[in-house]
């Protein structure tokens, strides 16, 4: 089985023994498929301007494995080209949240009257941009988009209480 990616000219791809480098214009991002079991199966290569996986075998889990390095590499090629950005809506009824950013943390204040600030952790090289009713996450790994967004929303679990009574909330509006 064998999987190809075209490559932007713009984007330039490197493979490091198991390990994918991509750099673009919005900068470089790199993971390691390194798998002891599944390394003797699957090869990797770049050659004018096509990326290739390939597996060596047929079996399930390798093909679905080379499916899954080709949707990761799509998925750098797009970050460093064009980026990820994840929006999200803050929703209140009872008390107004206020929502700051500080270093790489997210500090929610005011949740459901409580005194006690709510810290979400902010993973990689990930942009957080604060406002009054909606955070904007933007970011070139689409993994560190996503991890971050939910954290926010899981710092912001309404414990104890009835949720169709209490809908305070971040909630993801718009996905990466």
């Amino acid at each position: 089985m064998k999987k190809t990616i075209e490559i932007p000219n713009d984007v330039e791809v490197k493979i490091q023994e198991k390990k994918v480098i991509v750099k673009g214009k919005k900068g470089e991002i790199e993971k390691d498929f390194f798998n002891p079991v599944y390394n003797k199966f699957i090869k990797m290569n770049v050659n004018n301007n096509v990326f290739e996986v390939e597996s060596i075998t047929d079996k399930r889990d390798i093909k679905a494995l080379v499916g899954t390095i080709e949707s990761h590499v799509k998925n750098m090629i797009k970050g460093v080209s064009e980026g990820y950005t994840c929006i999200m809506k803050i929703h209140y009824l009872h008390f107004p949240i206020n929502v700051s950013v500080k270093g790489d943390e997210v500090h929610i204040k005011n949740f459901l009257g409580e005194k006690g600030d709510r810290i979400a952790k902010i993973v990689g090289g990930v942009k957080v941009n604060a406002g009054k009713d909606e955070i904007v996450i933007t970011g070139i790994n689409k993994e560190d988009v996503g991890q971050t967004a939910a954290n926010i929303e899981q710092a912001c679990f309404v414990k104890n209480k009835d949720r169709r009574v209490f809908q305070d909330g971040i909630f993801i509006y718009k996905k990466p």
